[in-house]
């Protein structure tokens, strides 16, 4: 009953959760707050960075108020929505709204600056992601926010300030920005002059586990701690999801089906391809690959809440047959990312005919999102030469059993579902248990995985390879022959009215 307790927080997109956990994974108490995110333009999305306060604090509160002993509390550690960011200006105040991770307004921007050269610097390709785009989109349009901003960081490093004072972040939760010379683990002049970026706005960079400082004691009574706890510097929330579900092994792969869908698989040596983005890992020479697709569960999300009425379309669409009667939906409702890396790329629906319902379009919605997981499979088992031969998965779209089959049936390879519980927040939690009782973040994480890697196995069903492959290759035609009319669109939909 004495034992200790960490604090995790996941500062998501959507909400910001508060996980209360013992060294093995049991969970004590837990509580999250919503974050609202706004679109005051097409492809523009936005948050008010306040906000990640007030939700990362309020949650907190909920959860150590659970406690009956909130001094077994011994550190707090955080994760986050990664490549999201906001200048603050000199009181600490944003100067503008949050930009985030998805936001697709810098098309230009990375027309003009995403080369070869800033690919092998940053190791990420050209992609709407990567607030390096986005910044240069400040500096070209709002000048003033940049000129202004005493501060320009990531969510980590904005919580870090409000909960002990310092702007720090972790060199895995700053990578995310895009401005890092990646083999190198610093911030890069070169790519600072393209964002427009002056490197003393940055935050100090804390290798992920180590102290950032302690919780200011104001801030600790907020809280309902009894005395201020050490916050430990954090990892992205893909990384912290990747070390919970002990994709450090060679051939596992971990597949957060959320809003965006993000597969990944550790790297010890520093490679980058377009096949996946680069990503620093925990440790300095770690490195983790992921393939992105920004519209996964945004996407069936949309579909239930625009088209669906009172029908059930997860039950009317397990109804269907593989290939949703001749339904193929290319799910670019935010741009193309692995492998083709193109901010014009749009969502595309093909093969319509009066038969086909909203439960049609959500199964060609499912499928297709698979379809492109296929396609980031065999292009990075291509790159790494090394074959994924188990998909651990998380996220909302793992808990909707039609969608896993569809994965598992489309990729023809077993998927793990794991527990229902936050992935991320356990990867944080490992780097607090590691910091705390000297194992590698690794151990910890493994001697926790209990509760978070109970689930159940879905196994591919042979019977339907054949047709989902005839479909898969149908489906790969279809990008390259609307290149050219995805980019004729966007220039006439910026064709002046009158």
């Amino acid at each position: 009953m004495n034992a200790p307790l960490v604090i995790a927080v996941d500062c998501s997109t959507t909400a910001a959760k508060a996980v209360i956990s013992t060294a093995d994974g049991q969970v004590a108490a837990s509580a999250s707050r919503p974050l609202l995110t706004v679109q005051p333009r097409a492809s523009w999305h936005e948050q008010d960075a306040a906000e990640w306060w007030t939700a990362t604090r309020d949650a907190i509160a909920a959860a150590v108020g659970m406690l009956d002993e909130p001094g077994r509390v011994a550190a707090l550690c955080l994760t986050h929505q990664r490549e999201t960011f906001v200048c603050l200006g000199a009181d600490d105040q944003p100067l503008r709204p949050a930009i985030l991770w998805l936001d697709g307004r810098a098309h230009a921007e990375i027309a003009e600056h995403g080369s070869a050269r800033v690919h092998e610097l940053s190791g990420k390709p050209g992609d709407t992601t990567p607030a390096i785009y986005k910044l240069a989109w400040l500096a070209r349009h709002e000048p003033e926010t940049l000129r202004d901003a005493a501060r320009v960081g990531d969510v980590q490093a904005v919580l870090s300030l409000r909960l002990t004072g310092r702007w720090a972040t972790s060199p895995a939760s700053a990578d995310t920005l895009g401005l890092f010379d990646l083999p190198r683990r610093t911030w890069s002049n070169e790519l600072l002059d393209i964002a427009g970026v002056r490197s003393a706005q940055l935050p100090d960079l804390v290798p992920a586990g180590e102290p950032i400082g302690m919780l200011l004691p104001d801030v600790a009574a907020a809280l309902g701690l009894p005395a201020p706890v050490p916050l430990l510097s954090g990892i992205g929330d893909g990384q912290a999801a990747g070390l919970a579900l002990g994709a450090s092994e060679p051939g596992i792969a971990y597949l957060n089906l959320g809003t965006s869908m993000v597969l990944g698989v550790a790297s010890d040596g520093y490679r980058w391809d377009p096949a996946f983005r680069t990503l620093a890992g925990i440790g300095p020479h770690d490195h983790t690959l992921e393939t992105v697709l920004n519209a996964a569960a945004y996407v069936a999300t949309w579909c239930r809440e625009q088209l669906a009425g009172d029908a059930d379309l997860e039950q009317a669409a397990a109804a269907l047959p593989p290939g949703a009667e001749g339904l193929l939906t290319l799910p670019y409702w935010n741009a193309a990312q692995t492998p083709h890396w193109d901010p014009l790329a749009r969502g595309a629906v093909i093969g319509w005919h009066g038969r086909h319902t909203a439960a049609h379009l959500y199964r060609s919605i499912l499928e297709g999102v698979a379809y492109e997981l296929r396609l980031h499979l065999e292009r990075l088992e291509a790159a790494t030469g090394t074959p994924v031969t188990q998909i651990r998965a998380v996220g909302g779209g793992a808990r909707s059993p039609l969608w896993v089959r569809i994965v598992s049936d489309v990729t023809q390879r077993p998927v793990h579902v794991c527990s229902a519980g936050e992935a991320s927040a356990a990867g944080a939690a490992a780097l607090a248990w590691s910091h705390l009782t000297g194992m590698t973040p690794q151990q910890a994480a493994a001697q926790a995985a209990g509760p978070l890697l109970d689930g159940h196995d879905v196994r591919p069903d042979p019977a339907t390879a054949a047709r989902h492959t005839a479909l898969y290759e149908v489906q790969q035609r279809l990008y390259p022959q609307l290149r050219e009319v995805f980019s004729a669109l966007a220039d006439a939909r910026d064709v002046p009215i009158g």
